[in-house]
């Protein structure tokens, strides 16, 4: 018998508290990183500038959820005190320069993008619409590295009043980072300019884990429904890996799922053992998804050695595998160096680790790659791509 819809869930309440869109009420494993946000932005409620901020932590670890969760309090106090208060919020994931994310803040305040100009007047645009707005505004700009060393707009927008490109109004910008080095490569006028307040999110722990599954679960899950183990498994299992809240949340979503869709009134840890494998599985079927046959080529060449016991590797040991790979499917080779760039794309999209070795004078500077992801899962996802052909045979 097929399934029907149903909006009754023996399991869920309110399932939405588990996506990542959802914004809790309180944060208190953040109260320290709270406080000084809170200090950071003191000074709108003073009528001065609120300082320019660097936040900065890896992946799931409450940034953006942080700072928007002081921003609404200030917006809340802004409107009761009759302060001329303007947030603009903007994610710069897909830029890769500062021209970009200039011109896309245009297009977000005025709704028409600059098409065709220089930087200097692209910036001028930015600013006439930013003197529009008026009175306090703070950019917070989320995933900032994004731009890599191509960061004048975060020394242009902090600067603009002190060089005259806006009058009687305050402007200061909160840059949001996952890359712990983006900061430390910032030229040092920038440096000097962005980092008022630098705020570091450190990986949450098993115990803060527990916490935040525990009061989300309150509101997500019918009670009882959960097992005693489900929740300290799921922020072990988080723990152990970024501490991050956001990966732990989404086993325990998983898990909760799989329960639902077998028409289980428990969730159990072997739900959650299922969500960890079902979610990792996504994760490196992503990371592989959209790759180039070379990148495919470079890989195979790690996971072969892994799969001998010879990883970590050298780029020379994976160019030798690679090219017995590459012959084996008739397709083309590339040089070493080619390759080495190829392994470092492979290590930005998740799914390889290049670590960096430095061995003093003799043994020299250079990298060792391996895969980054389960070893049997990523070879799985690998033999369901047919462009392969018959290289997977040099796998097993």
């Amino acid at each position: 018998m097929s399934k029907s819809f149903t909006d009754q869930s023996s399991v869920f309440i309110d399932e939405t508290v588990l996506y990542d869109t959802w914004t809790p009420e309180e944060l208190p494993e953040r109260e320290g990183e709270l406080d000084d946000l809170h200090d950071a932005l003191a000074p709108v409620a003073r009528g001065a500038a609120p300082h320019n901020t660097f936040v900065y932590g890896k992946t799931g670890q409450g940034k953006t959820v942080g700072v928007n969760f002081k921003l609404k309090g200030l917006a809340g106090f802004a409107e009761e005190n009759g302060i001329d208060l303007s947030v603009v919020r903007y994610s710069c994931a897909k830029d890769s320069s500062s021209y970009q994310v200039a011109s896309n803040l245009v297009d977000q305040l005025s709704g028409s993008k600059p098409r065709g100009y220089d930087l200097k007047t692209v910036f001028d645009l930015l600013y006439d619409e930013l003197q529009e707005l008026g009175g306090t505004v703070i950019i917070v700009l989320d995933e900032i590295d994004s731009i890599g060393t191509n960061d004048e707009i975060l020394y242009e927008l902090p600067r603009a009043r002190a060089n005259g490109h806006l009058e009687e109004m305050w402007v200061s910008v909160i840059g949001i980072s996952n890359d712990f080095e983006f900061r430390d490569n910032l030229s040092p006028k920038v440096k000097d300019t962005l980092c008022d307040e630098e705020i570091h999110f450190s990986p949450y722990n098993a115990n803060e884990l527990r916490s935040i599954l525990s009061r989300r679960a309150d509101k997500a899950f019918h009670d009882g429904v959960l097992a005693d183990d489900v929740i300290p498994l799921c922020s072990a299992l988080a723990a152990q890996d970024k501490g991050s809240a956001r990966q732990a949340i989404r086993y325990l979503y998983k898990a909760g799922e799989l329960a639902a869709n077998s028409t289980e009134d428990k969730v159990t840890v072997n739900h959650v053992r299922e969500a960890e494998e079902a979610i990792e599985r996504k994760s490196i079927e992503k990371g592989i998804r959209d790759l180039t046959t070379q990148d495919h080529l470079a890989l195979m060449a790690i996971v072969a050695l892994e799969t001998e016991g010879k990883a970590p590797a050298r780029t020379r040991e994976v160019y030798s595998r690679y090219k017995d790979i590459a012959n084996k499917i008739d397709a083309d080779t590339i040089a070493m160096r080619r390759v080495r760039d190829h392994l470092q794309d492979l290590d930005l999209a998740g799914v390889v680790n290049a670590i960096e070795k430095n061995q003093g004078l003799r043994g020299g500077h250079h990298y060792v790659f391996e895969v980054s992801a389960d070893l049997g899962m990523t070879i799985d996802v690998l033999q369901e791509n047919d462009r392969l052909g018959d290289a997977m045979d040099l796998l097993t």
